[in-house]
């Protein structure tokens, strides 16, 4: 009952930035959904999650209610789907993905969108002006990303990326995998 008052409570304190997402123009919902979360990220505790939670709620593709993001941690695309259970360690970066159920993502995470986000190939035009293609990242079910870990590439269900990794390859299900490019270890599968 108590998580129910605490959850409605935050659901009304950040209501005018739900609305004001909701009233945008298409083409400047991006830019206000990442000013929104990062003001939301500065609020530290439980309270901060439980807002930040109500936020992404009303303005992402799918985020369920009974998940923690904790202090600092940013998302840049609406376009992101949070499966229920999930936990988000303080001072991550994430894009545009899919999170699924009974996953841990640790402190200092970047999940980009893609590994295409920046091209490149015009050395007479300046990157930024290049261009790019963001592609939806999935994370599977109950799988853990460690500790500063960069994820460029969907990560299968069950798998364990140890802290540090970059993933610029797609994890199969059950793998653990570490290192920069990550390799599979073995599998968790006996």
């Amino acid at each position: 009952m108590v998580k129910l008052v605490v959850r409605l409570v935050c659901t009304v304190l950040v209501s005018p930035l739900i609305l004001l997402f909701k009233l945008l123009p298409d083409r400047a919902l991006d830019g206000f959904f990442m000013s929104s979360s990062q003001f939301l990220s500065v609020f530290p505790g439980v309270i901060g999650s439980y807002l930040r939670v109500a936020f992404y709620r009303y303005t992402m593709t799918s985020c369920r209610e009974d998940i923690r993001i904790h202090f600092g941690t940013l998302f840049s695309q609406p376009d992101t789907s949070i499966a229920s259970r999930v936990y988000i360690g303080p001072q991550c970066n994430i894009g545009s993905c899919s999170i699924g159920k009974d996953t841990l993502i640790a402190s200092g995470v970047h999940i980009l969108s893609g590994k295409n986000q920046h091209n490149f190939d015009d050395i007479d035009t300046p990157i930024q002006q290049q261009g790019g293609r963001i592609e939806k990242i999935a994370i599977g079910q109950d799988a853990w990303v460690g500790n500063n870990s960069v994820v460029m590439a969907n990560i299968g269900n069950h798998a364990i990326v140890a802290a540090g990794s970059v993933v610029t390859k797609d994890v199969p299900d059950y793998a653990i995998v570490a290192g920069n490019p990550a390799k599979v270890l073995r599998s968790r599968v006996k």
